[in-house]
């Protein structure tokens, strides 16, 4: 089972991989400095995604597939991004000592 996820790191994750998805096509249309330009960042896309999210297999697949021709312009950061976070809700609040205790109250 996954660990929690917090709702800020899940929206940085989907904030990270709808914009290098956004950026990627038209940088990648630009021959072969686009192409070593992508090949970065999607390297660095992995390295932040799996910082935010934490180690998945979808990360993967969307790493390779991305240095196929026309299958990099797929928005598959997006969909790794979809499949890592799916069924991870955010960690239970803790109880506060000030607010959560009735120590002192007798029933």
């Amino acid at each position: 089972m996954s660990r929690p996820l917090s709702t800020g790191r899940r929206r940085a994750a989907w904030a990270v991989a709808i914009a290098v998805d956004a950026v990627q096509i038209p940088v990648e249309a630009t021959g072969l400095l686009g192409w070593l330009l992508g090949a970065g960042l999607d390297l660095a896309t992995m390295v932040v995604l799996t910082a935010l999210v934490g180690f998945h297999w979808a990360f993967l697949p969307s790493f390779v597939t991305e240095w196929v021709p026309y299958l990099d312009y797929a928005p598959l950061w997006t969909l790794a991004v979809l499949i890592a976070t799916r069924g991870r809700k955010p960690p239970l609040p803790t109880s506060s000592p000030e607010g959560g205790s009735h120590e002192g109250e007798h029933w």
